[in-house]
């Protein structure tokens, strides 16, 4: 069975990263079982006298732009689609993973000291989509080494675990697992001392949880590295300092409700606005 990466190809330079990306991630799969569909969506159609001729022109000068990026894939021996849909970006994007494996996206983060990064589509189409969606970055992210994961125990994050199990063993890189503990917040424990018996106890849990989900990854993983790492702080700072070296982040977030399209938990968004790496989202 051929797996399909769709790429959600804009006129943003970052486009040629993800696209790379996806390429790499192809070519490291056994031969003949991933393809790659490019993918551009034109929006903003409002039914004006005229329109429909600046639209044309549009789907023509954007087939000529993916059929520039598919030629390297094309030549890598990868197979490859292209695709130009005119509609709303997040539903067309949406809609699109349902058949993919991965739906691979470009953002405008440049790296530490450019800010967030901008603009809500892409936080709507990770949070509706029916698949992975992994975002590169628009930085070169070369020298990095290992995946990184955050584990907090529940269902999806075991689902993220697995995934970036299965990133980690084929790529050959260590894959280190972190779990964080944050003491009880209420106003009056601003400047508070905690009891040291009930710090201890929550890294004991929060130890015992990572154990828990990490114990069958030796059965099926047998040559991968793990690194475990149990801290106290805030899961998204944790994980994303650690990301900074890394060559994939891997995090967990919930359903495809009516809300989730519109809104992501909050760890995982908050490692999307500051992308430490390429990053793959996974429910």
């Amino acid at each position: 069975m051929v797996e399909k990466i769709v790429v959600a190809v804009t006129g943003a330079p970052v486009s040629e990263r993800a696209v790379r990306w996806a390429l790499q991630r192809a070519q490291a799969a056994p031969p003949g079982t991933q393809g790659i569909e490019l993918m551009s969506v034109i929006g903003g159609a409002l039914g004006a006298v005229g329109e429909a001729e600046l639209i044309a022109q549009a789907v023509a000068d954007t087939e000529t732009v993916l059929e520039r990026l598919a030629a390297p894939v094309r030549d890598a021996g990868i197979t490859v689609m292209t695709r130009v849909e005119t509609g709303n970006p997040v539903s067309r994007l949406i809609d699109a993973s349902v058949n993919a494996s991965l739906l691979v996206l470009g953002s405008d983060y440049r790296g530490p000291g450019d800010g967030p990064a901008r603009g809500a589509h892409g936080i709507r189409i990770v949070a509706g989509a029916a698949c992975p969606v992994v975002v590169v970055p628009d930085t070169a992210l070369v020298g990095r080494r290992g995946v990184v994961v955050g584990v907090d125990g529940s269902p999806v994050s075991e689902h993220a675990l697995r995934f970036a199990a299965r990133e980690a063993d084929r790529l050959g890189e260590p894959l280190t697992a972190v779990s964080v503990w944050t003491p009880i917040e209420a106003p009056r424990n601003g400047l508070a001392v905690y009891p040291e018996m009930y710090l201890s106890n929550m890294q004991a849990a929060t130890e015992e949880m990572q154990a828990v989900a990490l114990a069958g990854l030796a059965v099926d993983f047998p040559d991968l590295v793990v690194e475990r790492v149990v801290e106290r702080g805030y899961p998204s700072r944790a994980i994303a300092s650690r990301g900074l070296t890394a060559r994939l982040v891997v995090v967990g977030t919930h359903g495809r409700g009516a809300l989730a399209r519109f809104l992501l938990g909050s760890i995982s968004q908050e490692v999307l606005s500051h992308l430490p790496a390429v990053t793959a989202v996974v429910r």
